[in-house]
């Protein structure tokens, strides 16, 4: 059975798997920056000579709480990664191609050019990895990866990001001092007033949502770098056209409006904005039910979330989010719809929520 295979294919990566201890991470992370700063005038692909590709598979929420700087994210539901590998026939047996598992196509590009010196897998502290079930996420990369790492070493991070973190802190982002720094910015920009919640809220490097008071203001957009915004209403005027890209959603937020019928074509609209640099503004009047639901189903659908685990994250960002039971109802099906075994989705290129690009 494909299951089977892919569980002995699981173990047989990680027999290939080395152990890299924290220090020497630290000191392969201090060279390729000491590198990159004496190449990065020359020549950017010299830049990249020397360092390592360092892959988080903890789940999403827990990067987004806390990971190493310049870290990527292997962001897949266990459960569909699994379902993934069982259907797949790709480069081996039950394995999965580069690009359901590193989310940068930049990064792709430079593990096959052999551009890294080392790639390193971690999770949240395993140390050892005859510890590491075969049908874990780490365990699953490391078996797609091991055979298409184009003779870059894999290693697996002993500790883990838990005991990196406590060795070298410095080294790690935790976006809870980052979600207080960007509310008290945010608050700046507005007076507070009921169900506004100080200014709009970073869900992702490039999506925000808000309310409608917050659309019209365009000091306020201007200054979070906003080149769209996705209006979810029949009624809201679109304040700044010519200035901005916009597109409506007409629903009204009743327990009769269908806005599971939207849900793609507002996912879509959300990802031509982040492919093209931009960053969409999602609105409805109060951004309480409608422009949060659209956000819900973005992060379920881009992130491989259950709705429960969306709803967390968005409402640690907007604690007012309250979707009605009607639209509670269509985010439910669609979450049935994305970890049914024969939906096709596709790995949008995230970049981690707030993590800064160092190149």
């Amino acid at each position: 059975m494909v299951v089977m295979e892919t569980c002995d294919g699981s173990r047989r990566a990680l027999t290939l798997l080395g152990a890299l201890e924290c220090d020497s991470l630290h000191a392969l992370l201090r060279e390729s920056n000491e590198n990159g700063e004496r190449c990065r005038e020359h020549d950017r692909d010299s830049a990249v000579l020397g360092r390592c590709l360092l892959l988080d598979c903890r789940s999403f929420l827990a990067f987004s709480s806390s990971h190493i700087r310049g870290s990527l994210n292997v962001h897949s539901n266990p459960i569909l990664l699994r379902r993934r590998v069982r259907r797949h026939h790709g480069p081996g047996p039950g394995l999965l191609p580069l690009s359901q598992l590193v989310p940068s196509a930049d990064a792709r590009a430079r593990l096959q050019a052999g551009l890294y010196s080392a790639l390193v897998l971690l999770d949240e502290r395993s140390r050892d990895v005859g510890t590491l079930r075969p049908d874990c996420t780490l365990a699953i990369a490391a078996a797609s990866l091991v055979g298409q790492s184009h003779g870059i070493p894999v290693y697996l991070l002993k500790g883990g990001y838990e005991l990196f973190c406590q060795e070298f802190p410095e080294l790690c982002i935790n976006s809870s001092s980052n979600l207080s720094t960007t509310c008290k910015a945010s608050t700046r920009l507005t007076t507070t007033g009921k169900g506004e919640q100080g200014g709009p809220v970073e869900i992702l490097p490039f999506l925000y949502l808000g309310n409608a008071m917050h659309a019209a203001r365009r000091e306020a957009l201007d200054s979070l770098g906003i080149t769209a915004l996705l209006n979810v209403s029949s009624d809201l005027p679109n304040h700044f056209e010519g200035l901005f890209t916009y597109k409506s959603i007409p629903v009204e937020d009743n327990q009769k409006a269908d806005i599971g019928a939207w849900f793609l074509e507002a996912i879509d609209f959300i990802d031509s904005v982040r492919q093209s640099g931009g960053r969409v503004f999602v609105h409805c009047h109060a951004g309480i039910s409608r422009s949060a639901t659209i956000c819900l189903a973005y992060l379920m659908k881009t992130q491989s979330l259950r709705l429960d685990e969306a709803f967390d994250y968005i409402r640690e960002r907007r604690s007012v989010i309250s979707p009605n039971f009607n639209f509670l109802g269509q985010l439910q099906s669609f979450e049935a719809q994305i970890l049914s075994p024969d939906s096709s989705r596709s790995q949008p290129e995230v970049l981690p929520p707030t993590d800064i690009p160092t190149e």
